[in-house]
């Protein structure tokens, strides 16, 4: 399984770049269509003002003799090459008039009153359909008015167009892109927000409990296809763990009556094979009752009310003292505290003590101390002295149906139901062993 994080990109991330995109190729697409709607609309000769100013700057001269003179210097060739029907007319405050160029008929009559204009867009005059623009510039030998046309560079139009437009679009997306990334992580937040009572249902999903689902209220439409079909798993996986249950539960029962029958048989047999004969039934048996028990724990683990763990315990430890006294072993018994109270199962919790005593009484070597102590904090303790349990094997004997020893007693259920049942009350099981014994600790 890959780790969690590499496969599972961020929402927020994602939303918050892809709404960027979309926001900046929609403001793009906005002033290019401004750009083209100004092409149609404005002077074509837009695009040559600033060459123009420039190359005037340069070409212009004032003769005491002649007047007002153009020079046609390197910058006014090079735009002359660019645009090849090129003309204006140059004009003083006084009246004096220099022309470059051709100059349409029409606008080579208004140049004499040029000096009388500001700046305008002339489209078109009388004998003429071409266009041309008046501005004002300052030069070295004073203001002048010029005007010009013959800009045949529609691409130099629009970019001079969308160089204009720039104070629109920078402000735009200098506000809007932070805008985008500050507050998506709010609209997600909140779109997703009922997905939190998902979250914190999902670890609580138990197939061995009927009924578990996703909640769907206030979840994103888009999302609840998704719950729904998880739900549906649950509802077949519960299916099938009932179908098992009632299986195994009702196996167990019906083994219980043949072996008593084959108990009772076998104890009127004479000879030297009835003890073994006997063994084998009691194994048997023994295998029933823990497979019923281990299946009946889910059946009986809602049930909870105020329990004694230092008296559950102690009882346990003195139901069990005969039979380790007779098998080889000391018993004690200890508590650090008069009673610990919690919310439990009057009936789980003293089989899941009462197993792990009774795995150190069958697998203790029948000889040593079996010690079990109640600590302050409520977790027990269970300590043996035999020869210890193989660390490759430590955490395997909690797997149901798992035997150290192929030909042991019992099913290999016992450790398991213990497991399940402290897990039930929330709690784990630890285990330290070593060549000199085991320990389980039930912690709560």
């Amino acid at each position: 399984m890959k780790a969690q994080g590499k496969s599972n990109p961020s929402l927020w991330w994602q939303l918050s770049w892809q709404l960027s995109i979309v926001v900046s190729a929609m403001i793009a697409v906005v002033i290019v269509g401004l750009c083209v709607y100004g092409l149609m609309i404005l002077s074509p000769n837009i695009a040559l003002w600033g060459d123009l100013s420039d190359a005037l700057d340069e070409s212009l001269s004032l003769d005491p003799q002649k007047g007002l003179v153009v020079v046609d210097g390197p910058t006014l060739r090079a735009l002359t090459a660019e645009n090849g029907t090129l003309w204006f007319a140059v004009s003083t405050l006084d009246g004096r008039v220099a022309t470059y160029g051709v100059v349409p008929t029409a606008y080579a009559e208004l140049s004499r009153y040029l000096y009388l204009l500001t700046d305008a867009d002339i489209r078109g005059g009388k004998g003429t359909a071409e266009g041309a623009m008046v501005e004002s510039l300052e030069t070295r030998w004073g203001p002048v008015r010029v005007m010009f046309g013959g800009s045949t560079h529609v691409r130099a139009q629009f970019l001079t167009l969308l160089a204009e437009t720039y104070k629109i679009y920078v402000p735009l997306l200098a506000v809007i892109l932070p805008a985008v990334f500050f507050s998506v992580p709010r609209i997600v937040r909140q779109a997703l927000a009922g997905l939190s009572s998902v979250v914190k249902k999902a670890p609580e999903i138990d197939p061995r409990r009927g009924g578990s689902k996703l909640p769907v209220e206030d979840v994103p439409r888009e999302v609840v296809p998704l719950i729904l079909s998880f739900n549906s798993i649950l509802e077949r996986l519960e299916e099938q763990f009932r179908a098992r249950q009632r299986f195994l539960i009702d196996a167990a029962h019906e083994l219980r009556t043949p072996i008593a029958i084959m108990q009772t048989r076998i104890e009127g047999l004479p000879g030297p094979e009835r003890q073994r004969l006997l063994a084998d039934v009691a194994r048997l048996g023994e295998t029933a009752e823990q497979l019923l028990a281990f299946e009946r724990n889910d059946q009986v683990n809602d049930r909870r009310e105020r329990v004694d763990l230092v008296d559950i315990t102690r009882t346990v430890v003195a139901d069990l003292a005969p039979l380790a006294l007779s098998a080889g072993y000391d018993i004690a018994f200890e508590t650090a505290v008069v009673a610990y109270e919690l919310q439990g199962n009057p009936f789980t919790l003293p089989r899941a003590i009462s197993n792990i005593v009774r795995n150190a009484i069958d697998h203790g070597g029948n000889k040593g101390m079996i010690h079990v102590s109640v600590l302050a904090d409520g977790e027990i303790v269970i300590s043996d002295e035999g020869q210890g349990i193989a660390e490759d094997q430590q955490q395997r004997i909690f797997e149901p149906f798992y035997r150290i020893t192929p030909r042991s007693t019992g099913a290999g259920l016992g450790l398991s139901l213990v497991k399940q049942i402290v897990a039930n009350h929330g709690g784990r099981v630890f285990l330290e062993s070593s060549a000199f014994g085991s320990t389980f600790r039930l912690r709560f």
